[in-house]
């Protein structure tokens, strides 16, 4: 696990998350052979986000706003909460967040853990994704497609990144289990420095701000 106590649980300003561009990164080790046929390795078995909330800085208040939270996280060095613009539901973008979205696994009547995870496609082929930084007051969850009504009945570990059902709530056996949530992407800065520019009056510009996504 990460140190945590190089993340600050505040969000990067949404005004300039929307206005980002980016995505996963995927570290693939392809080598072509003397047949002409390529051997592919994954490098890494996880996807790793990379943006640049550049392109998102439309005032000089923007500006100012990024340039005090580069200074609070110290740069680099404290990892923080970022709402990808592209990817911060266990649904579709357009739809809200519901109790039967993503499958975490199947009850035996003795776990009362499960990995908070969003799944992308299907099958052997599918990706499970670790969640670590929900939205907590939107996670819904279900137990055998029934939601859980009552906020006792579950809470969520943090520092595991797991659904923890409260004694007397633990699904049974063959039940399946699943969840729905809002979620936030932990990052850091990927420089040492914030370049600014002043391109007119009352408006700012950072050419780039990186980004990169850290694993916990």
């Amino acid at each position: 696990m990460a140190d945590l106590e190089h993340f600050h649980d505040v969000r990067f300003p949404l005004a300039v998350s929307f206005g980002a561009t980016g995505g996963p990164e995927r570290r693939n080790e392809i080598v072509a052979l003397t047949s002409g046929r390529e051997k592919r390795n994954a490098r890494v078995a996880q996807s790793r986000r990379v943006y640049d909330a550049g392109t998102g800085v439309r005032s000089l208040e923007d500006l100012y706003d990024i340039v005090a939270f580069f200074e609070a996280r110290r740069g680099s060095l404290h990892a923080f909460r970022f709402r990808d613009p592209f990817d911060m539901k266990s649904c579709r973008p357009d739809a809200a967040p519901a109790a039967t979205d993503q499958p975490l696994g199947t009850g035996d009547g003795v776990a009362a853990r499960f990995d908070l995870v969003k799944v992308y496609g299907e099958g052997e082929d599918a990706y499970r994704r670790s969640v670590f930084k929900p939205v907590v007051a939107s996670l819904r969850v279900a137990v055998a497609g029934v939601e859980l009504s009552s906020p006792d009945d579950f809470t969520f570990d943090a520092a595991a990144g797991e659904i923890v059902f409260a004694p007397g709530k633990v699904p049974a056996e063959g039940a399946s289990v699943t969840a729905g949530y809002e979620f936030d992407v932990p990052v850091r800065f990927d420089a040492e420095r914030i370049e600014v520019s002043l391109k007119a009056f009352k408006a700012g510009q950072i050419p780039s701000i990186p980004l990169v996504e850290v694993l916990l």
